[in-house]
């Protein structure tokens, strides 16, 4: 079973993909969108599940740290929502607290990663940790 992880933001959304058995993920990719104009970036999504043979999706879930949900948790869930019904696959949500700035040190500190490089990959990575996350509750 193939499962596509998805940090959901206002410019971007991070892609990771599970192996075919589930045990881990991989960041995939990072599609450029525009909340504002409507811009969801569903297109690329669609030629990554039909490409992966995707079953599911993880969407993460940006809580607040006393666990609440404020606008972005709206957003995301609107965005589950909307794939649910182009691809008419199951969508799950993982909480992501944490996911970026653990991104983030892991690149400031694994890789010695410049401030300019970093923005190019993390939300990658984020949607890498939000599915591995997701996958490591599962097994």
């Amino acid at each position: 079973m193939r499962i596509m992880g998805l940090d959901v933001g206002s410019k971007t959304v991070g892609v990771a993909l599970s192996d075919p058995l589930g045990f881990t993920a991989q960041g995939l990719e990072i599609i450029k969108i525009n909340e504002e104009a409507g811009e969801f970036g569903f297109n690329r999504l669609g030629e990554l599940v039909k490409q992966y043979k995707v079953d599911k999706f993880v969407v993460g879930l940006p809580k607040n740290m006393n666990n609440t949900e404020g606008p972005r948790v709206e957003a995301s869930k609107a965005y589950g929502e909307k794939i649910a019904d182009l691809f008419g696959l199951p969508v799950e949500y993982q909480d992501e607290r944490l996911t970026t700035v653990q991104a983030e040190r892991m690149l400031v500190e694994q890789a010695d990663v410049s401030r300019g490089k970093r923005k190019k990959v993390i939300d990658k990575l984020a949607a890498q940790l939000i599915l591995q996350n997701y996958l490591d509750k599962m097994f």
